[in-house]
């Protein structure tokens, strides 16, 4: 992919949508996998599409409390423990969950189509339907910045996913 600018990471994140999503969330006491259908047009073909298919492993969310000595600044200077005891001040009780990906790039299996995009994603979206699989996203983007879109879905994920992860922790007495 080589070196990206902050515009071509903003137009990719822009370009990118999520055609389907996975019915289920990411669970807040294990591991989740999302297996994924990236779909990007070629840029020099006229419907030709390559077709990624992959596989997302999210691990359990933790619980991250600024004051729990987690934050870290290293190489910010002399200034980041006072920001540090500052933030401890003003945030108070803040926390946050953090989330984290693995991306199993051995699991990627890519292959062209000779079909419109837009078709291709039907028909993706038609065999997750058919198969009742849960877990699988069908996703459209650009070709030269695919990766992008793939941090796209899990950023969404992330954010449906957080809401549900909160009450659990909050039902267990963890928050």
């Amino acid at each position: 992919m080589g070196s990206l600018s902050y515009d071509d990471i903003a137009y990719a994140m822009e370009c990118t949508r999520v055609v389907h999503e996975p019915d289920r969330r990411i669970d807040t006491f294990g591991t989740t996998n999302f297996e994924y259908c990236l779909i990007t047009e070629l840029l020099d073909e006229v419907n030709k599409v390559r077709v990624r298919e992959g596989r997302v492993e999210a691990g359990r969310p933790r619980i991250f409390r600024p004051g729990d000595g987690e934050l870290e600044f290293e190489g910010f200077g002399e200034h980041a423990e006072t920001f540090r005891n500052w933030l401890r001040e003003v945030a108070g009780d803040l926390t946050f969950l953090r989330y984290g990906f693995k991306f199993a790039t051995r699991d990627i299996e890519t292959s062209l189509v000779h079909e419109p995009a837009e078709m291709v994603a039907e028909k993706a979206v038609d065999e997750i339907v058919a198969r009742g699989n849960p877990s699988k996203a069908v996703i459209v983007g650009l070709d030269d910045t695919w990766e992008i879109s793939l941090l796209r879905f899990t950023g969404e994920m992330v954010e449906r996913s957080g809401q549900i992860n909160v009450f659990d922790f909050k039902r267990r007495g963890l928050l």
